[in-house]
C-alpha cells in the first residue's frame, strides 16, 4: 500500500469517526441542552474514548457549536433547495411553505437546539444565534425577500409585503403545532393524526396559492402540483414539544 493510500485511509477513518461523535452529540444536546449534556455520555454512544472526543472537538463548548452547524447546515440547505430559482417566484413561496411545514414534522433535533439558542441568546449567556443569523438565516430571508419582489414585478404575486408574507408563512405553521394540544381538547379532531397532519399542510399550501397569486386559478392549480411533486414525509406515531417550534 502505497504512502498516499495509506493516508487517505487514515483521512476516511477519521472523518468517520467525527461524523459518529457529531452525531452522538446532535442527540444528546438537543435531549438535555448545553448544560445538561454530558460528554461522557456522548462518547460512551459514540463508542469512543472521551480523549478521542477531545482530539477532534477542542471542549465542549466547540463540540456544541459543531453539533449545531450539522443540523442547521442541513436545514438549510434543504430550504435553499425549495427556493431553486428555477422555478417562479410564487412557486418557490409555496415549495418554502412546505419545506417549513416537513421540518417542523421530521427536524426535531434542530427544533429542540434552535429553541435552546433563543432561550440563551434572550438571557444573555452568548451562544451561537449571532453567527447563524449572519451565516445561514439572512442570506435565507434575503432569498425570501427577493423570490416576493420578484413575484410582484412580474404580476405574478399580489403587491404584498415580503416580511408579511413571511410572518404567514411560517406563522400559521408554527402556530398550528404550538395550539394543536389546546385545541384538540375543544374540538372533536386529533390534530397529530398522520391524516389531519396531511390534511392542514395541503390547506396551508393551497390558501396561499388563493392569497398571494394575482391569478388565483392559477395559484391553486399549482399549489396541487407542488403538493403532487412534494409528498409529506413518512412519519411514525408524531408528537410535538413546545421546545420543538
Amino acid at each position: 500500500m502505497s504512502l498516499a493510500t495509506s493516508s487517505k485511509n487514515r483521512q476516511s477513518r477519521a472523518d468517520q469517526t467525527r461524523k459518529i461523535i457529531l452525531r452522538a452529540a446532535v442527540r444528546e444536546f438537543s435531549t438535555h441542552g448545553f448544560s445538561g449534556a454530558r460528554t461522557d455520555a456522548i462518547a460512551k454512544a459514540a463508542k469512543v474514548n472521551k480523549a478521542l472526543l477531545y482530539y477532534y472537538f477542542k471542549s465542549k463548548q466547540s463540540l456544541y457549536a459543531a453539533a449545531l452547524e450539522e443540523v442547521s447546515g442541513k436545514v438549510i440547505a434543504s430550504a435553499l433547495d425549495a427556493l431553486d430559482p428555477r422555478h417562479s417566484a410564487g412557486e418557490r413561496l409555496l415549495r418554502m411553505a412546505l419545506n417549513h411545514f416537513d421540518r417542523i414534522l421530521t427536524q426535531r433535533e434542530f427544533q429542540s437546539l434552535m429553541q435552546q439558542e433563543m432561550v440563551r441568546f434572550q438571557r444573555d449567556e452568548g451562544g451561537s444565534i449571532p453567527i447563524l443569523i449572519r451565516k445561514a438565516f439572512k442570506p435565507l430571508l434575503e432569498k425570501l425577500r427577493e423570490a416576493v419582489s420578484e413575484g410582484v414585478r412580474a404580476g405574478e404575486l399580489c403587491e404584498v409585503d415580503w416580511l408579511q408574507v413571511t410572518y404567514s408563512m411560517f406563522g400559521a405553521n408554527v402556530f398550528y403545532f404550538l395550539s394543536a394540544p389546546m385545541l384538540q381538547l375543544a374540538l372533536p379532531f386529533k390534530p397529530f393524526d398522520v391524516d389531519v397532519l396531511k390534511s392542514r399542510r395541503e390547506a396551508a399550501v393551497q390558501f396561499l396559492g388563493q392569497a398571494l397569486f394575482v391569478d388565483r386559478a392559477r395559484g391553486i392549480k399549482l399549489a396541487k402540483r407542488v403538493l403532487a411533486e412534494m409528498p409529506m414525509p413518512q412519519i411514525k406515531n408524531f408528537q410535538v414539544r413546545r421546545k420543538w417550534l
